[in-house]
């Protein structure tokens, strides 16, 4: 018999399944996200890439509860498809119309959508009670994060795109004041949220759907009538791009320069992605699964 060499790879034996589903899925991230949390961990799963067309997705649904998946990623294009085949979603999931999680509780298979999560989290200390809010964009992210601010019971939420007719669905569902593009920098907003592609590295890297310079006055809350009596800092408010390829933006580039706080598209991904590892396994990511996500996007730095 042969003994083991004392310098061999521990063995990692997956016992559950996990994976993310959507249509295409080449540029995901998400596996080397969870996998890299479960190995440190030393959980027993292993995260997959499952390509599912629209019209295999109900098939796809059946596979899960079929074969025991313990959890999903759902992205483009089956975020809203995949609601009326779960048994439960959740309120995030219902207001936000999406879901980008599956998990079972028990027996029941359900929805949620961290997208919410994962946008808010960084907002955690923001007042956004006594906050205006500028949202640009309405897609489906930007459906995320109107739910979030909907949540938050932010003051008072604006919204607008550049052709100046897709927000205003977006903006009657959530009570949301529609605002013309051409009218965007009058708005004086404290939280100026970007769900535009503009930005993003490619074609659209080196525009930005804001101008800083032409920004109205506007400070990230009254806190002159906060109903827990804090004092909050007074700063010129907080931007935020869900853009997270590059990590900079221009649009957080000018922010920053304009004195406002900075929040990036990669606090949102991970803090998604962490709210559904905790959904899966009730354990946080651990810091090794953000570092091996930067070194990917970005290399050394």
């Amino acid at each position: 018999m042969h003994s083991i060499p004392r310098y061999a790879p521990k063995l990692f034996l997956p016992a559950d399944l996990y994976g993310v589903t959507g249509w295409p899925l080449a540029q995901s991230l998400s596996p080397l996200l969870h996998n890299t949390g479960f190995q440190t961990l030393d959980i027993p799963a292993v995260y997959l890439r499952w390509e599912v067309p629209p019209e295999r997705l109900p098939a796809f649904v059946d596979s899960v509860r079929l074969l025991g998946i313990r959890g999903c990623s759902v992205t483009i294009p089956h975020k809203m498809a995949l609601l009326p085949l779960l048994d439960r979603i959740s309120e995030q999931a219902e207001l936000a119309g999406a879901a980008n999680t599956i998990y079972w509780d028990g027996q029941t298979l359900c929805g949620d959508n961290t997208d919410v999560s994962g946008f808010l989290t960084p907002l955690a200390d923001a007042p956004l009670e006594n906050t205006d809010a500028l949202l640009l964009g309405a897609g489906g992210a930007a459906h995320a994060v109107a739910a979030g601010l909907r949540l938050r019971r932010c003051r008072k939420v604006f919204v607008t795109t550049p052709s100046n007719r897709s927000h205003l669905p977006l903006a009657e569902r959530f009570g949301f004041t529609p605002v013309p593009w051409e009218q965007r920098h009058d708005v004086p907003a404290g939280l100026i949220i970007n769900t535009t592609p503009l930005g993003m590295r490619g074609k659209h890297e080196g525009e930005s759907p804001y101008d800083f310079s032409l920004s109205a006055t506007a400070h990230v809350a009254d806190t002159t009538n906060a109903a827990d009596g804090k004092a909050y800092a007074d700063t010129a408010g907080i931007a935020y791009d869900i853009v997270y390829n590059p990590l900079e933006t221009r649009f957080l580039r000018e922010a920053r320069r304009a004195g406002r706080r900075c929040v990036t598209g990669l606090d949102m991904f991970f803090g998604q992605g962490d709210a559904q590892f905790r959904l899966w396994t009730g354990r946080s990511l651990p810091p090794e699964a953000r570092q091996n996500l930067e070194k990917a996007l970005y290399g050394a730095r």
